[in-house]
């Protein structure tokens, strides 16, 4: 009898048998890297997976994209599930499923997490020449739902032609914002799982060298768990200078930070969209 031809609908989306066996090595290596847990893995879906999910990926002329432009920040982002190409959406919906939270929760030691089918500040991730995301620390709670507090944050890299002299590798800094400890070029079929809290400062701060056309691509998708306590004492995205960043810069950042706290809290108390809220902040950097 002939095998079976694999399809779309039987395909597996997430390789958990090739991951649930390295369990053990990948919860050692989350708990003991610095400068805070995460892992890199390589290859983290099936390459057909992969490639098809980078060949969907949408442009940068998409209109569908909200556009982050301000001193702090230069990226595209999209959040509406709605909106995403067929594989996309569906693998996203995949690493939102039971089935891959249960496995995220072995390989954190953090139990009880849960996923967000809103993917509030997550979901595809864009940036062109001369994008930028300066160092920060992750807003702490989920604007619509307050008792949920952030705590792992998932970014798989979707950029098959890469050149790491483009730049873009996302650097982890230490908690004191002295130094860089690690940088994770963004490869294609890379994931990097990191724990999210008010020391685990990140970003890629240089401007992108690719060339026009090009853009850096990714996937972002966060998990929560709900607090006993009820409501969480709410930490806006905390950005900070580096040691080389000069007054000034450094005086911009602040500023900006200030922004987008006050914006993210008014988010959270009315409701604003992710959209308006980069309009009025692209509008605020214009005016400086």
């Amino acid at each position: 009898m002939a095998n079976p031809i694999l399809t779309p609908v039987t395909r597996p989306l997430f390789p958990y048998l090739r991951w649930s066996s390295q369990l053990p090595r990948l919860r050692r290596q989350f708990r003991e890297a610095q400068p805070y847990p995460h892992v890199h893995l390589k290859q983290f879906l099936d390459p057909y997976v992969a490639d098809e999910m980078a060949s969907e990926f949408p442009g940068l002329a998409t209109d569908a994209w909200t556009r982050y432009k301000h001193p702090n920040e230069n990226k595209l982002g999209l959040a509406k599930r709605s909106l995403f190409p067929p594989l996309l959406g569906d693998v996203v919906d995949e690493l939102n499923s039971p089935a891959f939270v249960h496995w995220l929760s072995q390989l954190t030691g953090i139990p009880e997490l849960l996923s967000d089918d809103m993917l509030e500040g997550g979901g595809l991730h864009q940036s062109g020449a001369g994008g930028f995301l300066n160092v920060h620390t992750d807003f702490s709670n989920h604007h619509y739902h307050k008792h949920w507090r952030r705590q792992v944050n998932l970014i798989l890299y979707l950029n098959p032609n890469w050149q790491q002299q483009w730049g873009g590798a996302l650097e982890l800094w230490d908690r004191e914002m002295r130094r860089c400890v690690v940088k994770v070029p963004p490869l294609f079929n890379e994931a990097l799982i990191f724990r999210t809290d008010d020391i685990s400062y990140h970003g890629f701060p240089d401007p992108l060298r690719c060339p026009e056309g090009e853009s850096r691509k990714s996937l972002a998708l966060y998990y929560y768990t709900i607090e006993s306590s009820g409501e969480v004492e709410a930490r806006s995205t905390n950005y900070r200078p580096r040691p080389e960043d000069g007054p000034l810069k450094s005086s911009m950042i602040w500023l900006d930070k200030q922004a987008v706290d006050l914006y993210s809290r008014a988010k959270a108390r009315f409701g604003f969209s992710d959209a308006l809220a980069s309009r009025i902040l692209g509008f605020l950097s214009r005016k400086r």
